[in-house]
């Protein structure tokens, strides 16, 4: 019962940090242009 104290801290401080990331990759424009980025490798440069 006491890794509960050490678990639920834990699992909380990972769901943020999950957040920050996604609210890090929205803001830097990682997902403006999904279909491009696919199309890319087909292309010959």
């Amino acid at each position: 019962m006491d890794v509960l104290y050490l678990l639920v801290p834990l699992s909380v401080v990972l769901v943020l940090l999950v957040i920050a990331g996604m609210w890090w990759a929205i803001d830097r424009g990682q997902f403006e242009d999904i279909d491009q980025e696919g199309e890319r490798i087909l292309r010959s440069d």
